[in-house]
Order: structure tokens, then sequence, then C-alpha cells
């Protein structure tokens, strides 16, 4: 029935969303913290390259990715969605490290000759854990609407396997009949992105507002 449809469908666009937004993070935060600590020619490398990406709608770069490899499967999917939010993740990344290698205490670290691998597990990924598990959840929010976009689409989840953006897609016939059908994934979706959102508020707030300066700058 529609319920246990639903149920299966979270199992796939949860976890579809989880891997996609930490390969998003593996990529995001290595190629930023990489860029605050590098060279100047480094920094502006990855900077470059990350404008380039950012300046392409994403709808627009997975369609184009996924018309390129056919109707691809599932790892395909949570590869191309990772890249596309890895530049994101980058910018936030980059800018977090870069105001912490400028601060007395890491200063202080390379006066006593500590190493730059020590700088970054000691100094830099400690002090910007919880601003970037704040922004996780943000993202994953995001993630669980483009995914669900890309589904709604048919680009995304393919049968047999089935998605809450699928599950609309396949219903949304019926709605002129007066079924109610497509609007129950859609509110699954609603409510999962509110839940989600409230959490990051609380993180947003223990972080004493950094988040939303790193986003706004």
């Amino acid at each position: 029935d529609l319920l246990s449809r639903i149920l299966y469908g979270a199992r796939t666009t949860i976890g579809i969303s989880v891997l996609a937004t930490l390969l998003a993070y593996l990529i995001g935060v290595t190629a930023g913290i990489a860029a605050s600590v590098g060279s100047r020619y480094l920094d502006m490398g990855l900077s470059r390259v990350n404008d380039a990406l950012l300046s392409i709608p994403s709808i627009m770069f997975a369609l184009v990715l996924i018309a390129a490899l056919n109707s691809p499967g599932i790892f395909w999917l949570i590869l191309i969605t990772g890249f596309i939010y890895a530049a994101s993740v980058f910018r936030i990344a980059r800018s977090l490290g870069q105001e912490v290698m400028v601060s007395d205490f890491v200063e202080a670290a390379k006066v006593r000759g500590e190493g730059l691998w020590w700088i970054i597990t000691r100094e830099i990924l400690p002090n910007i854990a919880m601003p970037l598990a704040t922004d996780f959840g943000l993202r994953f929010v995001w993630v669980i609407l483009f995914i669900s976009s890309l589904s709604f689409l048919g680009l995304g989840v393919q049968p047999p396997m089935s998605d809450w953006g699928s599950m609309v897609k396949e219903n949304l016939p019926g709605l002129v009949l007066g079924s109610y059908a497509p609007l129950m994934p859609a509110f699954a979706i609603a409510s999962l992105t509110i839940s989600v959102n409230m959490i990051v508020d609380d993180l947003s707030a223990a972080t004493g507002g950094k988040l939303a300066k790193r986003m706004i700058s």
C-alpha cells in the first residue's frame, strides 16, 4: 500500500542523500582546507575552478551529466550529487580554514615548530567542526530536494526502486481525480526538511551565528 511504499522510499531517499552529502563533505572539506593552508597559487587555482562550478545551475549540470551517462544507477547518482554540492562545501571550509590559520594559537604552533599536518588535525579541524556540522544539516536538506527533483523529472532513482520524488511523479495523474496519493510523499519530503532545519537552527545558535556569516560572505 501507499504507507509501505513511503516507508520503503524513505530508506532510498535518506540513504542516497546521506551518502551524497558525506561525499560532498569529503571532497569539499579536503579541498577547502588544502586551499586555506596551501600556497597562494593553489588557493587561486582551486577557487577559480570552484567559482566556475558554482556558476553552473546544479539541476542543469546534473541533467547534462546524467544524460551523458544514459540513465545512471544509484552509484553515479550519488557521485554526481556529491560532486555538485562539494563546490558549496569548499567555499565554507576554505573561509573557516583561512580564519583559523591567521589566529594567534596557530601562529604559536608555527613558532613551536609544529608541522602542517599537526596544525590541520589539532587546530583547524576542531575549530571548524561545529560550523561544518551545522552546514551539513542544511546541505543534507538541499540534497534531499535535489534528489527528489531529479526523480520527479525521471532522471533520479529508476524502477524497480523508488523514492519520494518518483512516487510524486507516479501518482501525479491521480491528483485531477481527487486522489491524495501524490501529496503523501510530498508531505514526507516537507516534514523531513522542516525537521532537519529545526535541528540546524539549534546547532547554528550553538555556533554563535558563525555559519550564517560564512554563507553570506
